[in-house]
């Protein structure tokens, strides 16, 4: 009942779940990309992942117990994104938990023990339906519910290297989904605000960031096709990326929050775009 009535409290009123400290330790150790963290910026991730674990409610799927050292490993790479990020609906406000906000639409996050299969639906040019499987490590609905394979999850430190996290791809997408209308789909541009890159007004920060992605997803889908046709030397980056202007974004994603030191020689044109979007309150 106190958890209970402690969500409905506005945020600045709330006291963020506490975390035990050798679980909070081994959650960092566990994931090099945590580890490397300031001391500053681990504090900060601590009191993010307090009141995040206050806000979202876990679900095992398949008899599944999610465990609270499963839900704060999902919890620090969720909020991982938020470290400096301004919040989407209190601009002014300096108050760094206010970043949350970017996942307020929803509440559930379902684990699944591993990988689950979901029934797809395509039509093509030839009005012909086309029905498949699709076999997902993840998935985020709009204002509904994250899905992740735990078995993905658990290999976070694992995979750091290649760029690759599950959570991050998840939580990134809802980010790009924040305010979409009925029926719309995400389209790798999540809100943007006047400030960011100097942009004098938001549809500028908008004009900024579409130029430059656009640009990186199309050499990345041509470096892509000619590794495909001609044998050369494939992306760094997951093939996913080149799926859709969101796909690009959410694969990028992980890679800048996971391996900064490779993403920036892999997507030069990126890493000043992604620091001015995601670094907008440095500490």
């Amino acid at each position: 009942m106190a958890r209970l009535l402690q969500r409905w409290l506005p945020r600045r009123w709330r006291s963020p779940l506490p975390l035990p400290a050798a679980l909070w330790r081994e959650t960092l150790q566990q994931h090099p990309f945590l580890a490397e963290l300031t001391t500053t910026e681990q504090t900060r991730l601590q009191q993010l992942c307090g009141h995040f674990l206050l806000e979202k409610e876990f679900h095992g799927a398949h008899g599944l117990v999610v465990t609270d050292a499963m839900a704060l490993s999902i919890a620090a790479q969720a909020c991982l994104p938020l470290l400096h990020i301004a919040s989407p609906t209190a601009r002014s406000s300096r108050d760094p938990m206010d970043a949350l906000d970017w996942y307020d639409d929803f509440v559930g996050i379902v684990v699944q023990p591993g990988a689950a299969v979901a029934m797809r639906e395509s039509i093509d040019a030839a009005g012909v339906v086309h029905r498949y499987r699709e076999v997902l490590a993840g998935e985020a609905m709009d204002r509904g519910p994250v899905m992740l394979s735990w078995e993905d999850v658990a290999q976070a430190g694992q995979v750091a290297g290649s760029g690759s996290n599950v959570v991050i791809h998840e939580f990134v997408h809802k980010m790009d989904m924040r305010g979409m209308q009925a029926g719309d789909t995400p389209d790798g541009a999540p809100a943007m605000t006047q400030g960011l890159w100097g942009a004098a007004h938001s549809a500028q920060a908008r004009q900024h960031w579409r130029r430059t992605m656009t640009e990186a997803y199309t050499q990345f889908r041509e470096a892509l096709n000619v590794a495909e046709r001609f044998g050369g030397e494939r992306p760094w980056l997951e093939s996913y990326a080149a799926k859709d202007p969101a796909e690009f974004f959410a694969v990028t994603c992980e890679a800048y929050f996971v391996n900064r030191e490779r993403f920036a020689l892999e997507c030069p044109t990126l890493l000043p775009l992604y620091d001015g979007f995601f670094r907008a309150h440095p500490p």
